[in-house]
């Protein structure tokens, strides 16, 4: 079987080993059908051929892909470009692409640059409803999902439009794309589809200055956090492992 890559952008380790243990336990993946890399530690391989692999997941991270240049960590810019120099040629030949949060900036990014910002539709911390679009209820990636749901979040920036050729799958009410597909299998989520109570918990205590959220209003995200059921989200990455596993 070919791998999936999973390409990892958070350079806090607990905060990475988190995320990669989510992916695997929602996709329904062990660690023999994934090849891991965290871009906060080393480059992308030189000889990176993208048709060696079933498919690629692209993790959330703490970078804002509308920041100016010159006010990036040198890491999330580096990382940034990494998987911004993948793409092109993930998007020109439809290649099985699933970006969680980030990743839909990275996507709307390379398809129209300006097209993300923080001008509007930005999120805070915790548990958002998200209701199917039409197109959203008739695609296979959401093939079990009721048509409303709740999904964690927690953003700065968002897809302020569609790009061109953009399908609209998935909508919130604070903020109108959580989810979206390019051609017939490049997909990204506004929402995380791996996060659950205990994982929101470990990126609170992470993240809490990062200005995603007032400090002293940890303790009680992470109360919140629990106290939510969120289920369905998971079901993005088990279709999609499930799908696109060959």
């Amino acid at each position: 079987m070919k791998p999936f890559l999973i390409l990892q952008l958070r350079p806090e380790t607990d905060a990475a080993d988190d995320e990669f243990a989510a992916i695997l336990a929602k996709g329904g993946l062990d660690e023999g059908e994934v090849h891991r890399i965290r871009l906060d530690q080393e480059d992308l391989p030189d000889d990176l051929d993208l048709t060696a692999y079933s498919g690629v997941i692209v993790g959330g991270g703490p970078g804002c892909v509308s920041d100016a240049p010159e006010t990036k960590d040198p890491v999330e810019a580096r990382i940034e470009a990494s998987i911004l120099s993948l793409m092109p040629e993930i998007t020109e030949r439809d290649l099985p692409f699933l970006g969680c949060c980030y990743g839909i900036g990275i996507l709307g990014h390379h398809l129209e640059p300006g097209s993300v910002s923080k001008a509007r539709y930005g999120e805070p911390v915790g548990a958002t409803t998200c209701t199917l679009t039409d197109a959203g209820k008739a695609d296979p990636l959401l093939a079990g999902m009721p048509a409303s749901f709740k999904a964690f979040v927690g953003h700065k920036e968002a897809l302020q439009h569609l790009p061109d050729g953009v399908v609209h799958l998935a909508q919130s009410a604070p903020c109108p794309f959580q989810m979206i597909r390019l051609g017939a299998n490049v997909y990204a989520t506004q929402f995380h589809p791996e996060l659950d109570g205990h994982g929101l918990e470990t990126r609170i205590n992470i993240y809490k200055h990062r200005g995603y959220f007032a400090p002293d209003e940890a303790e009680s995200l992470i109360a919140k956090g629990h106290a939510e059921t969120v289920e369905a989200p998971a079901l993005v990455l088990r279709n999609f492992a499930t799908r696109y596993r060959r």
